[in-house]
């Protein structure tokens, strides 16, 4: 059985001194033997701290974005080589709030996802869909927008992708797609990676979407969900270890 895979995305929190609390009691309270992947998103600001706290203790480190461009005249950026030199294994490309706020188009995700992949750094690719296209009706068709783009543009990567479904609605909200809500856009995902890579079933889907606790067990016990993108969970060690122990 494919291992399951946890990632919680720390948003725009933390501090040195928080950081160095919550890594700690992370590492110490990771299960052994680690029968999961876990990783950490953190601000780009502290992924030098936080690679120097997770070294040597099987939690990866992740980077919340990343620039589509190599290097250059881009004020504020951060480039895939800048993220290799701290040694990040995932970064998560068009998130749902990069969309928003930051007008990040199907294209520009795509473009960052194989930017990511040039430097060996695995995107985990966020899609998902609002509260009024989920009642029109519209979700399956955004999501496999959304993922199309960047099926297109990393051709025979494919299979070297993280695919992550959070529906924009229920995302720091406390509302969650039910498990079976989930599972049928797993599904459909699925299925569209099948139609591009023989590897399909190498392609691991997290959920996303107020996962916590309480729900994790449920949710990762759909045939198609490999694994949970946590947020607001994951700044609480104690909430975070119970999703990764129910992903065991």
């Amino acid at each position: 059985m494919k291992k399951k895979l946890i990632v919680g995305n720390w948003k725009m929190n933390g501090s040195l001194s928080a950081n160095a609390d919550l890594v700690s009691a992370l590492v110490q309270g990771l299960p052994a033997p680690l029968n999961c992947g876990v990783g950490v998103a953190v601000p780009a600001a502290y992924l030098a701290q936080v690679q120097a706290l997770v070294q040597g203790s099987g939690v990866a480190l992740a980077a919340q974005d990343v620039s589509q461009h190599d290097n250059g005249a881009y004020t504020g950026e951060v480039s895939a080589a800048m993220l290799q030199d701290f040694g990040v294994r995932y970064v998560l490309v068009g998130h749902s709030e990069r969309r928003q706020y930051h007008a990040e188009t199907d294209a520009v995700v795509a473009a960052k996802a194989q930017a990511a992949l040039a430097k060996g750094i695995t995107p985990i690719v966020c899609v998902g869909e609002t509260l009024e296209e989920r009642e029109a009706g519209h979700t399956e068709q955004v999501v496999k927008r959304q993922l199309a783009a960047v099926i297109h543009q990393v051709g025979h990567c494919v299979s070297e992708l993280v695919v992550a479904y959070e529906p924009v609605w229920a995302i720091g909200t406390g509302k969650t797609a039910s498990p079976e809500q989930a599972q049928a856009v797993h599904a459909v995902l699925r299925a569209q990676l099948a139609a591009a890579t023989e590897h399909a079933d190498r392609v691991p889907l997290l959920y996303g979407g107020s996962m916590n606790a309480a729900n994790a067990a449920q949710l990762l016990a759909q045939a198609d969900i490999d694994g949970g993108l946590v947020g607001g969970a994951s700044l609480k060690a104690a909430d975070f270890l119970q999703i990764v122990a129910a992903a065991h």
